[in-house]
């Protein structure tokens, strides 16, 4: 058992929300991106309140760590620094693809085996953060930068049908609107973020709170 304070502001919505074992027992969102620094410190006194909750008796605090916005990213690292520090807990850091990937597999109207999972992050103009991942949630493509164009997972899809999720696949499917690849609207993010979350607490995958820094990731571009 495990009670986790979870940070997410990766996105133009901000999360915060508490999970007592696999379960969400307070959460609170904010619509605006420019609001995310100031809608933090109200919103886990919010929510810890709601669950009847004293702060300092929570396990570990949690972060969706990026890749996402620069300025979302470094609010929330910078938050949940500060009250590991001051409250002498474990950190955990969560890369988005991650959590995005396991937000595919259990929305996906495909259940089997040969099928992978694309979660895509909007960049900019056609830029994606993305990655790959087997049908078990195995990367296989490892965080990356790509340009969309019409020969994007050429290969796999030949063979698997690809389900991709998340603000860049908007862009991808205005490209590659075919059969070979599913499209998820609308990612929900809250319960995989509790699952990995608790699976890194109980494998004591902490990270430092001194030197931790956001995943901004480097733009590298390729093409294949």
């Amino acid at each position: 058992m495990a009670v986790i304070l979870h940070i997410n502001t990766a996105f133009q919505i901000a999360s915060v929300f508490l999970s007592d074992d696999e379960k969400i027992i307070a959460e609170t969102q904010n619509d605006s991106q420019k609001d995310h620094s100031s809608f933090l410190e109200p919103a886990i006194k919010k929510i810890c309140s709601a669950a009847q909750l004293i702060l300092n008796n929570i396990d570990a605090v949690c972060v969706v760590n990026g890749p996402g916005s620069y300025t979302g990213l470094r609010v929330g690292l910078s938050s949940a620094k500060a009250l590991c520090y001051a409250l002498q807990k474990p950190l955990i850091l969560l890369n988005t693809l991650d959590v995005m990937a396991h937000s595919l597999k259990p929305q996906s109207p495909v259940q089997q085996k040969d099928v992978l999972f694309c979660p895509l992050i909007d960049a900019r103009r056609m830029e994606v953060f993305t990655a790959l991942y087997d049908a078990d949630l195995n990367i296989i493509k490892n965080y990356t930068t790509e340009i969309l164009d019409d020969r994007f997972l050429e290969e796999e899809r030949k063979t698997k049908k690809v389900i991709a999720g998340g603000s860049g696949s908007i862009k991808l499917k205005e490209i590659l609107n075919t059969d070979s690849i599913i499209y998820i609207n609308t990612l929900f993010l809250s319960k995989p973020t509790v699952f990995l979350a608790n699976k890194a607490f109980h494998s004591e995958s902490f990270s430092s709170v001194a030197y931790s820094e956001p995943f901004y990731f480097k733009t590298v571009y390729f093409k294949k």
